[in-house]
């Protein structure tokens, strides 16, 4: 169950509570947040929900929060909900939620995270006769097309050739300004315009440098700036998340080669237990590999769980500079997962490293997917 299922889940026994006269609120809550619990608290998530509901339903907060406790709990893939301080509903999920969300990731393949949420939405997009804007534009589209809206894209002056040829824009989108008649017409898209010419960096480098800043910031393109865009090396966002797409394809390759395969499941040896932990972090285990930190999985784990969120907001806020930033940090808490995937030296591939391995291909899936919807290309190898 990810986080925004878990927020659904929730919000919907909040509404069989009112719809069923446990709960008498007026107004109910449009989304429920979700999040690690903090200090004092336990489990996976943790919702203040209760504390909201507490004065509208004329109830303490505590009884609120037992009532949805007592509905929680009858949820497949809840195994505890514990409450505690004034009213906070701590959330357990099943020991093998993290298995169930790789296999959904890999069940969904790169249309992982897209939704039907705004299906039936026609949203009139317009952009100013810039490339950046167009760019902007194109992106938008994709990611609304992702969560089931129909883009209808228009600028001041056709696009020009080299936008369509090298950036990839549509070459059939209108210049006539849009009437209004779909039911969503935005503000036209005005971001700050690049300080030189995108197209000498190619399609894939010009796209990342226009869209990774937020609109109301200006890309670093011109001169030596530009030469940032196409290293080779860490210091460039796009080269990490392409480079751990790229490792994590190797691995699969690798692994075939060695005749084992992806699967779901702990990625930690069995009967080891769970880690061990001192003041540094977890104790490392015996065989199976360099192991990886129980926080440096969940990590990852957490942001894969989050992709569908981050669509969505990327998807409201017209902004696929966050989607960007969520694959740079994607790649980047895949990095320390990849030496413990493949068995060293004589060693026998295990369960965890099948696991490991599931997981790996599971975050590729996610920048590949992430990375098409920003209209840029995810190599096998780099």
């Amino acid at each position: 169950m990810t986080p925004v299922e878990l927020s659904r889940t929730v919000l919907h026994a909040v509404r069989r509570a009112v719809d069923e006269g446990e709960l008498a609120v007026a107004v109910l809550p449009e989304r429920v947040v979700v999040a690690p619990p903090g200090p004092g608290g336990c489990g996976d998530y943790a919702t203040s929900v209760a504390l909201q509901l507490a004065r509208p339903a004329g109830q303490p907060a505590p009884a609120v929060a037992e009532l949805l406790r007592t509905r929680l709990l009858r949820t497949d893939g809840i195994s505890d909900v514990v409450v505690t301080g004034p009213g906070f509903l701590n959330i357990s999920l099943d020991g093998d939620a993290d298995g169930r969300l790789v296999r959904d990731i890999l069940r969904a393949g790169l249309r992982y995270g897209h939704s039907d949420t705004l299906a039936g939405q026609t949203v009139e997009l317009h952009a100013a006769h810039d490339a950046r804007a167009v760019v902007l534009m194109d992106a938008v589209a994709r990611v609304l097309r992702s969560q089931g809206a129909r883009p209808r894209l228009t600028c001041a002056g056709p696009p020009e050739d080299a936008w369509v040829r090298i950036l990839g824009v549509p070459s059939d989108i209108s210049s006539d300004i849009p009437a209004g008649t779909g039911t969503g017409t935005d503000a036209p898209l005005r971001p700050v315009p690049a300080p030189a010419d995108p197209t000498p960096l190619g399609r894939d480098a010009a796209r990342w440098a226009l869209l990774h800043p937020a609109p109301h910031d200006r890309p670093h393109i011109g001169d030596s700036q530009s030469e940032q865009h196409l290293a080779q090396r860490e210091t460039n966002p796009l080269f990490r998340v392409r480079y751990a797409h790229a490792r994590t394809r190797a691995l699969l390759r690798n692994a075939a080669d060695l005749g084992f395969t992806p699967e779901p499941g702990p990625l930690t040896p069995e009967g080891d237990g769970p880690l061990t932990f001192d003041d540094d972090g977890p104790l490392a285990t015996e065989g199976d590999g360099p192991l990886t930190s129980d926080g440096d999985a969940q990590g990852l784990i957490q942001l894969l769980a989050d992709h569908p969120r981050v669509l969505a907001a990327t998807a409201a806020h017209r902004a696929p500079d966050r989607l960007a930033r969520h694959l740079v940090a994607v790649a980047d808490a895949l990095a320390p997962l990849l030496p413990s995937v493949l068995p060293l030296g004589d060693e026998k591939p295990s369960a965890a490293h099948h696991a490991r391995l599931a997981l790996a291909e599971a975050a590729g899936t996610v920048l590949a997917g992430g990375l098409s919807l920003l209209g840029i290309d995810a190599p096998e190898h780099l």
